[in-house]
């Protein structure tokens, strides 16, 4: 691991965040830009994103539909609904995916980490937001700064050999 980029290899996703801890607009900015050069098929772009950051009307729109195991994601400094144009394929999911990915390496690059998450109200997010087909909303993330003390500590992954088919 130790020949990959820095910030990939110093990428992780906290369990909890410091909820004293904000981000601002112009952060959020970088992150959605860097979430926009992300690849796609086609150059669709089919990822759209909405973002609430702590103590705005948008972050209080959004509290109410995070439920489940994900209640340590309201210490976060932003939450963003990552949603996807749905396609017959599921080209779009994975295309989220790597503008997903794009905005959490930025992040890094800006000493903040990101978690997705996947327990949220996803009807009742979709009805409060007016997201209607061929729009759906996939995944939700968590993006600020753990509280002090708090590491990635072990990170296991499956060694590389395992991530080839045959």
């Amino acid at each position: 691991m130790s020949d990959i980029a820095p910030v990939l290899r110093g990428r992780w996703s906290p369990r909890s965040y410091d909820p004293t801890r904000t981000v601002s607009p112009e952060d959020v900015r970088l992150l959605l830009e860097a979430a926009r050069w992300a690849p796609s098929a086609m150059n669709r772009q089919p990822w759209r994103f909405i973002v609430g950051i702590r103590g705005d009307q948008t972050r209080s729109r959004l509290e109410p539909f995070v439920v489940g195991r994900s209640d340590w994601a309201l210490d976060a400094a932003a939450l963003v609904v990552n949603i996807c144009e749905f396609d017959e394929r599921g080209i779009g999911f994975y295309d989220l995916g790597d503008a997903v990915a794009h905005m959490s390496i930025q992040a890094e690059e800006m000493g903040l980490h990101v978690r997705q998450f996947g327990s949220f109200d996803q009807q009742g997010l979709a009805a409060e937001f007016g997201i209607e087909a061929p729009f759906v909303p996939v995944t939700m993330a968590a993006i600020g700064v753990p509280p002090a003390g708090i590491g990635p500590g072990v990170r296991d992954r499956v060694d590389v050999d395992e991530l080839l088919w045959i």
